[in-house]
């Protein structure tokens, strides 16, 4: 191993392949190389490196400690080396590449159709795999290298990973009009009366922030109905007394025509909608596009 002109250093951006897609067939692709070829090179890593590397399981490969202790160096060094031969080019208009994005079905709906019209218009071989989990998932996802952009709400992230701020978001309460007196405004005593429907994951998610401010009050809301998506609880609104304490824009869809909207009648910190992505993407040119297309998708309007 002190003899670097004796190793194939090509051996090592396959590497960085397969402990990112942990599947030879998804590595393959990503390096325009066969799947036997893909495969004699693992084998060639596992005799170098005195370690089995990768292991077969469900889905795919799982990589051993020793893989895992590898990566992040093995990234950073890769990097260092594509920076001085001037990095990697990204020709949008022509790349053919999958980007493997996590985000809710709240991220989903504001972020998703511009992203893919650019995507459509600007880089047609650009391929997209949405997926989401719990927080946690998502995090971990990005740091194994199983996703490449995440967005959502993330108080805690490891050191490794970067985050950027796409906007802030604020809360609103939607209801029935029909459900308070015409000219009626939403008084705190009204909102701790009714019952109310929460949108939250099994980590608590964006609602955490409305019960924490009343909880800061010593106050409580009843909740009547828990769903885990955004998109369908504007739509049991309608002719009932529930009431929702939403993200703002949540409520830009259709199922939101027709719900009278009132500030809420207590504090509630905003939050910050974030894009996190690895610091070992820093050199990725494609991943700089797309965090610039998502970053656009984002904006108002």
């Amino acid at each position: 191993m002190n003899n670097l002109r004796a190793v194939d250093l090509n051996l090592l951006v396959i590497l960085e392949a397969l402990l990112s897609e942990r599947h030879l067939s998804r590595a393959a692709e990503r390096l325009h190389m066969s799947q036997p070829a893909v495969s004699h090179a693992l084998a060639r890593l596992r005799h170098l490196l005195g370690d089995p590397l990768l292991l077969r399981g469900k889905g795919g490969f799982q990589p051993t400690a020793r893989a895992l202790e590898l990566a992040r160096p093995l990234a950073e060094a890769l990097q260092s080396v594509r920076s001085v031969l001037g990095g990697a080019v990204f020709e949008a208009a022509t790349a053919q590449r999958v980007f493997r994005l996590a985000m809710s079905d709240y991220g989903a709906a504001l972020i998703l159709p511009a992203l893919l019209r650019r995507l459509r218009r600007e880089a047609p071989g650009i391929d997209v795999a949405v997926s989401y989990a719990s927080r946690p998932a998502v995090v971990a996802g990005v740091q194994d290298g199983d996703i490449d952009v995440a967005l959502g709400v993330f108080p805690q992230l490891p050191e490794q990973l970067h985050r950027e701020t796409l906007f802030e978001e604020t809360f609103v309460c939607a209801l029935d009009p029909a459900s308070l007196a015409a000219g009626e405004t939403l008084s705190l005593d009204t909102y701790l009366a009714r019952p109310h429907v929460l949108v939250a994951s099994s980590e608590g998610g964006m609602a955490a922030e409305v019960d924490a401010a009343l909880a800061q009050l010593g106050l409580a809301r009843r909740i009547a109905m828990r769903v885990p998506y955004w998109t369908v609880a504007p739509d049991v609104l309608m002719g009932t007394d529930l009431i929702l304490t939403v993200a703002r824009r949540a409520l830009r869809g259709s199922a939101a025509q027709g719900l009278a909207r009132h500030a809420a009648p207590f504090a509630i910190a905003p939050f910050a909608f974030e894009a996190i992505r690895h610091r070992r993407t820093d050199g990725d040119a494609g991943i700089a596009w797309l965090r610039a297309a998502i970053a656009t998708a984002a904006e108002p309007g």
